[in-house]
């Protein structure tokens, strides 16, 4: 019998909320029969949504919450009060094992915050981090952490190489993953404190293939597979990569739409264009997964569509099958 993978939907939250979620959720169901979706949220709404959609109803259930944490809310205080916002109830149904993973396009912080205190870290873990799939030159790369933590320690950095060595080596595939701790410059003296300090004891560990520092510069060619930082230069890394990728993509648009010649040339040159642009894609690569809890935990970007949702939705699956949170906590016990 094939085994089920149940997957608690924020159907409430990001900016496309509940259409576009609703939407992805009938997208991976309708292609995997081992998915089950729990859509969360407004009932009525969520309801409206599926109304429009051919859906298979034995692998998406409607799971009733009346309230919505904004992304403007305190994220500490938004989950401590509201207990019946689609992120508390959807989180709860991975504490309570009705649920393998909860998924979200809402509030950062929230879900950070409910990751940690509704379902848990794994023991031994002392930061959660945020690992986002992103596209590089020779295929992808995982940024570890993308911001979940803006102050970090050295055994932190230590922590998030290998968990993201785990994830990327069984979810991804890349057997013997490089991992690289980001740096202002190639040599091992150089860097602030923390990454002195961290340098060493990467370089010590045996259960990764630790190959130095790496520069920003460097991570969109993909030399590495594996990106540690500390969540505030990490995410600073992620913003700067979407936004340069957002402009790079509008230049070339408008220079092959600026006159007749260069439109004939974009015909000709348009699948290849089509294919380039749709590797450098972020939303083809599901979203971003905090490492280290008890159970799976992912957040979308806000305005997450349709595809990236049902991306998300499919990577649950491996990172089930593939036993990650297992394979993190047999990796920090051994560490102890």
């Amino acid at each position: 019998m094939q085994e089920i993978t149940t997957v608690a939907l924020d159907a409430m939250g990001g900016d496309n909320a509940p259409q576009e979620i609703v939407l992805g959720a009938v997208k991976a169901t309708n292609e995997r029969r081992d998915l089950k979706v729990l859509l969360v949220g407004d009932e009525a709404a969520i309801k409206n949504s599926l109304s429009s959609h051919s859906y298979k109803e034995n692998q998406i259930e409607i799971v009733p919450a009346s309230e919505v944490i904004e992304t403007s809310e305190a994220p500490v205080n938004a989950i401590r009060k509201k207990k019946d916002s689609s992120i508390v109830v959807g989180m709860k149904l991975v504490k309570e094992k009705k649920a393998d993973a909860f998924v979200s396009a809402g509030s950062s912080g929230a879900i950070l915050v409910g990751g940690q205190v509704i379902i848990g870290r794994i023991k031994g873990v002392e930061r959660a981090p945020m690992a986002p799939l992103i596209p590089t030159d020779k295929g992808i790369s995982l940024l570890v952490d993308s911001g979940a933590n803006v102050d970090a320690r050295a055994s932190h950095l230590v922590q998030f190489a290998k968990m993201g060595s785990i994830y990327i080596e069984h979810v991804i595939g890349k057997k013997n993953p490089k991992v690289a701790l980001v740096n202002v410059g190639a040599e091992e003296e150089k860097g602030n404190a923390l990454v002195k300090e961290t340098f060493p004891l990467l370089k010590a560990e045996k259960d990764i293939n630790f190959v130095g520092s790496v520069e920003a510069r460097d991570i969109p060619y993909g030399e590495v597979d594996v990106v540690v930082a500390e969540g505030f230069a990490g995410n600073i890394i992620i913003k700067m990569y979407e936004g340069v990728g957002g402009v790079l993509f509008k230049k070339i648009k408008d220079s092959l739409l600026s006159n007749l010649r260069s439109k004939i040339g974009a015909l000709l040159i348009k699948p290849a264009l089509k294919g380039m642009m749709k590797s450098f894609d972020a939303t083809e690569y599901g979203g971003a997964p905090l490492l280290g809890l008890n159970a799976l935990v992912v957040k979308t970007h806000g305005n997450a569509k349709s595809k990236e949702i049902r991306n998300t939705l499919i990577q649950c699956i491996t990172f089930k099958e593939q036993k990650i949170s297992d394979k993190i906590r047999e990796s920090i016990v051994k560490e102890d």
